[in-house]
C-alpha cells in the first residue's frame, strides 16, 4: 500500500498510511499575529480531517488553537508533555482526545504507531511564562516509517534518536528573514538528510508565511529554500528522492522495507 504525503503549507502535512490519516502541526489561518500567508490558497475544508494530529512544540505557528478547534470530535491529538499547563487555550479542545507525550512514548492509532522523538528547538509558549515543554519530532510507523521533524536544529544523535526511516519531512526555512538557533535551513536540512538516509524526502516549513510589511526584506529567504534544498540534497544525499511539493500537492510513495 503506498504512503501519501500532502503538504498544505508551513509545517502542516497530511500523511496517509495503512488507512490512517495523520495531520502535522495544523495551521489553517490566513493571518497569525504579525504573519500573513503569502503563497498558496488556504487548505480546503477537508484538510482538517484526521485520525490523529501531531503538535511538535508550543509556538503559536505550530500549536494553533483555532486550527485545532476545526478537528472533528474524537480526533486524537498528541502534544508535548506540559502543554496543557503552558497553553490554557487547550482547555477549549474538549471535543478532542488530547494526550501529552515525551521522547520515547509510543501511541498506537489504528494500524500505525506514532513515536515521539527529540528535537533541538526552544519549545516554550512564547512570549509567556516560565513553563517549558520538550520540542518533539515524530516517527509514524505503518507501511513506511515517516519522520516529521517539526522544528529542530541539527544534532549529533539525530539518526540514532530517529532510527531507520523511509520518508523524511524536513523543515528547510522559516517565516522570517533570519533563522535563529534550533532551525534547519536548506543546507543543514541536506546534512540531516545525509545522516538519516531515508529513501524519500519532502521539504516543508518555508514559502508560506512572512511578516507583514517585510516583503522586500531578504525575499530569497522566502522563495528559495525549497529549490536550494533540492540542489544541496543531490550533493549530500544523492540516493534520496526529493519531492518538492507545491501547496496542496501530494505525492504517493511506494515504499517497500
Amino acid at each position: 500500500m503506498p504512503v501519501e504525503i500532502t503538504w498544505w503549507g508551513h509545517a502542516t502535512c497530511t500523511v496517509e498510511d495503512s488507512n490512517v490519516r495523520v495531520l502535522t502541526d495544523p495551521l489553517f489561518a490566513r493571518r497569525l499575529a504579525h504573519l500573513r500567508r503569502r503563497r498558496g490558497a488556504l487548505p480546503p475544508p477537508g484538510a482538517p480531517q484526521a485520525d490523529v494530529a501531531l503538535v511538535s512544540h508550543l509556538h503559536a505557528d505550530h500549536l494553533h488553537v483555532p486550527s485545532l478547534m476545526r478537528l472533528a470530535a474524537g480526533t486524537r491529538l498528541l502534544v508535548p508533555r506540559g502543554a496543557r499547563r503552558a497553553v490554557p487555550g487547550l482547555r477549549r479542545l474538549a471535543h478532542l482526545r488530547v494526550s501529552e507525550v515525551a521522547p520515547g512514548d509510543e501511541t498506537p492509532v489504528g494500524d500505525i504507531v506514532v513515536r515521539a522523538v527529540p528535537a533541538r528547538h526552544d519549545g516554550r509558549r512564547l512570549p509567556f511564562g516560565p513553563h517549558r515543554s520538550p520540542a518533539l519530532g515524530y516517527v509514524i510507523a505503518g507501511e513506511a516509517r515517516t519522520y516529521f521533524a517539526g522544528d529542530t536544529g541539527l544534532f549529533d544523535d539525530m539518526a540514532k534518536e530517529v532510527g531507520p526511516i523511509e520518508v523524511a519531512l524536513l523543515p528547510v526555512g522559516g517565516w522570517g528573514p533570519y533563522l535563529g538557533e534550533g532551525h534547519l535551513d536548506a543546507g543543514r536540512a541536506a546534512q540531516a538528510l545525509e545522516r538519516l538516509a531515508p529513501r524519500s524526502a519532502v521539504p516543508v516549513h518555508y514559502g508560506t508565511y512572512w511578516p507583514i510589511g517585510m516583503d522586500a526584506v531578504r525575499p530569497h529567504e522566502f522563495h528559495a529554500p525549497g529549490d536550494e534544498f533540492v540542489r544541496l540534497a543531490a550533493r549530500h544525499a544523492p540516493d534520496v528522492a526529493v519531492h518538492r511539493l507545491g501547496h496542496g500537492e501530494s505525492v504517493r510513495l511506494e515504499v517497500a522495507r
